[in-house]
């Protein structure tokens, strides 16, 4: 499911489209947006990251293909967008009709109606505002290729054909998403990529000697950046990938491999490799920077950039363990429908994961 409120400028993807790669864009230059700013230094004398982050947004990581290569907003439908965000969020506050069936509830949430309201809109944050980088208003998340789409290659879009002709995505827990499972985040929340999602998108770094923390807040994941060194065996494949570090003046680089077969961005392959870029700009703002290597996946090198914001906000222990009842209800209801001798809506098709965008 892809929970997201509606826009005026419906930045919507489709992952099926046969997609042309388009030319590589650039990615923006950090010292050109931090016009002169230094970051304070931490104990070891780097950049200091260490705080709590959002970049939650209501800009998709795919461009509507009406945009074409237009990457920036006007300031008209940005607000537009806004507008209708925040109409939403206000029609959603309201009190339940109380005279309406559990079928007929619309708890405030896209993908979400009826039964399906694990949740109402007061529970989820996936942001109110359109990203701005460099005080532009973005229609995108992919600044590369130009036409902020995923260029799938045809081995990609073979591979996601096929896993749609799957049956039985409800037989037992192993072909549930993995954050149902309590695993890793939901949608590229933990990354890497690390990407915004329907709720629960603070990143709270904690920079080391040896290694830099970000604890996600959703799920239950901290990956751990270590500075130096080299890439353990590729016989090792973690959760997260296998990240090394090392700055690069200002910028904090990431690489990224050796990840495992059931945790890659939007269906890559182990082979990918991703390369992260944090270069903290203002007092307030990290800019994030990605490239995702995988010519299996994709025709093109995948670039983007997403603001991380300063936040006030304290991350809570997310237990997603304890008391997951969702799990169990899920493989439940799918063995009572198979009494019935039916089967569960989408068990022919792709497990999306939730908060996926």
């Amino acid at each position: 499911m892809i929970p997201f409120r509606a826009t005026t400028i419906a930045l919507a993807c489709t992952a099926l489209a046969v997609l042309a790669a388009s030319p590589a864009a650039a990615l923006t230059n950090p010292a050109a947006v931090a016009k002169g700013y230094k970051a304070p230094r931490d104990a070891w004398g780097h950049p200091d990251l260490a705080g709590v982050w959002s970049p939650a947004t209501i800009t998709r990581l795919e461009r509507d293909p009406k945009l074409g290569e237009r990457l920036v907003l006007s300031e008209a439908e940005a607000l537009a967008a806004e507008g209708v965000t925040a109409k939403s969020n206000a029609k959603a506050s309201l009190p339940t009709d109380q005279k309406l069936k559990v079928d007929d509830v619309d708890c405030g949430v896209q993908g979400f109606s009826g039964v399906a309201c694990g949740y109402n809109n007061f529970w989820v944050d996936p942001g109110t505002k359109v990203m701005r980088v460099a005080g532009e208003p973005r229609a995108s998340i992919v600044v590369s290729p130009k036409n902020g789409r995923l260029p799938l290659s045809p081995f990609a879009q073979a591979a996601q054909r096929a896993q749609l002709n799957q049956v039985g995505n409800f037989d037992g827990p192993e072909r549930r998403p993995l954050a149902e499972r309590c695993l890793v985040a939901f949608g590229s929340s933990s990354g890497p990529p690390m990407l915004p999602v329907l709720y629960n998108n603070h990143y709270a770094i904690a920079p080391g000697q040896d290694l830099v923390a970000i604890e996600v807040e959703m799920v239950h994941d901290t990956r751990l950046l270590r500075l130096g060194g080299q890439h353990d065996s590729t016989a090792v494949r973690k959760w997260m990938g296998d990240s090394v570090a090392h700055w690069e003046g200002e910028t904090l680089v990431v690489e990224s491999i050796n990840f495992r077969p059931d945790q890659t961005f939007r269906g890559a392959s182990v082979d990918m490799k991703v390369t992260e870029r944090f270069t903290r700009i203002s007092p307030s703002q990290i800019l994030y920077q990605f490239k995702v290597d995988d010519p299996k996946t994709f025709n093109a090198p995948v670039e983007g950039e997403v603001a991380w914001n300063k936040t006030k906000d304290t991350i809570y222990e997310y237990a997603c363990h304890e008391g997951n009842y969702a799990l169990p209800g899920i493989l439940a209801g799918a063995r009572a429908a198979e009494k019935q001798g039916k089967e569960m809506d989408g068990n022919r098709g792709q497990v999306k994961e939730e908060g996926e965008r």
